[in-house]
């Protein structure tokens, strides 16, 4: 079996979602290629070498600039806050490395065009680990749609709600500085949100949004002061669609009882879906073709072996988790390198995305609609062609 070599670049949380998945995918998976834990980047090197134990990486470093330009380094997984997404991106492709990258793909869609055109350039393989695609449920959900099992598809409905700053006296992290995160839920939820409906219903046209700051600062990580919050803490927009469905989009990190409610609703002219993270191995699908006696919402167990991803996974019934999704993405992420075809998603479909939350924060500074693409000074969406 082929094998690459990957760099690990940043060891926070998704560091060790990422790390739990290069590890095990090819003892659940058949994979062509076997990636080898190379070397992990970070800035702390007692915790980095604690971290490269615990997961298995061979080697610690903590400057990323040697990490990305080792002639032994094959593929390049970007896991740090988006601030620094770019400026390794386009480094691991000018060095023709493969690229996996956590969302938001950027700061802003200009950011995002660079990377994707780099990477092109550079005629390297690039994800983006938008890992709610690859929940089973959500993959069938796409399969129903692309079978035409609720028609026309006419509304989307979302809702990404948490508890994480609750808390008035949480102190301030670079999640909540505009300088660092770019925004506050239109990049951290929306972003996943915005890609599901583009890959469930299509490229969104237009966003008419709104913001609120509830807590305006917080106390600093020392606690010998206060500082300002400078991104929104919810978030709530309309959008038109291209292909003339209407979506409702709402996101908020200040919802007591919800934890991680990533849920969406579908309506066709013929049926329904609906799904919510919290109950990750179900679907909802509703279908008018059902005779007016049994008529109404079903649920769907995705676990059967037809599903998919589970005939990877274990007997019919036994549910899998949020980390599985991670093993799914690098699963798909290693075929397309083996095959030599762009993977999905990808930095194009990050650079679409980052259009809709520009656009997104664009409307709620402006108080009125914006086509997506107006800030990058783009008429629409529709202009920009579509990936090879």
């Amino acid at each position: 079996m082929r094998e690459l070599n990957v760099a690990l670049i940043g060891q926070g949380f998704m560091g060790r979602a990422h790390s739990h998945a290069w590890r095990n995918v090819a003892t659940f998976f058949d994979v062509p290629i076997r990636p080898v834990l190379k070397v992990v980047c970070g800035t702390r090197r007692e915790a980095l070498e604690a971290f490269a134990r615990r997961w298995g990486w061979e080697e610690v470093e903590t400057d990323w600039r040697r990490a990305v330009t080792r002639e032994d380094i094959h593929i390049v997984d970007i896991t740090t806050p988006p601030w620094l997404h770019r400026e390794i991106a386009v480094e691991a492709a000018r060095h023709g490395k493969h690229i996996f990258c956590e969302k938001p793909l950027a700061m802003n869609a200009a950011e995002a065009q660079e990377m994707y055109l780099a990477a092109e350039a550079a005629k390297v393989v690039h994800a983006l680990n938008h890992n709610y695609r690859k929940y089973p449920a959500v993959a069938l959900a796409k399969r129903l749609i692309d079978q035409g099992r609720i028609g026309e598809v006419r509304h989307w409905r979302s809702a990404y709600f948490n508890s994480r700053w609750i808390d008035p006296q949480s102190p301030i992290t670079w999640h909540l500085q505009r300088e660092k995160a770019g925004t506050g839920v239109i990049g951290g939820l929306h972003s996943h949100t915005v890609d599901l409906a583009r890959y469930l219903v299509g490229e969104i046209r237009s966003v008419l949004a709104v913001t609120k700051t509830f807590i305006p600062e917080r106390p600093t990580p020392d606690g010998a002061g206060r500082a300002p919050v400078t991104v929104e803490d919810a978030c709530f927009f309309l959008a038109e669609f291209a292909n003339g469905a209407m979506g409702s989009f709402e996101a908020s990190t200040l919802a007591p009882g919800r934890r991680n409610y990533n849920q969406f609703e579908v309506y066709g002219s013929e049926g329904s879906l609906a799904f919510n993270q919290e109950r990750a191995n179900e679907l909802q699908f509703f279908s008018l073709a059902d005779g007016e006696e049994v008529r109404g919402f079903r649920t769907i167990l995705v676990t059967e072996r037809v599903h998919p991803y589970m005939a990877a996974w274990w007997p019919p019934g036994h549910p899998i988790g949020y980390e599985h999704s991670h093993y799914h993405a690098i699963y798909e992420f290693l075929l397309a390198i083996h095959e030599g075809r762009p993977a999905s998603p990808n930095f194009y479909d990050g650079w679409r995305g980052m259009q809709v939350l520009d656009a997104i924060l664009l409307s709620a500074e402006k108080g009125q609609k914006v086509l997506v693409g107006e800030a990058q000074g783009l008429d629409t969406p529709l202009t920009l062609g579509g990936h090879p």
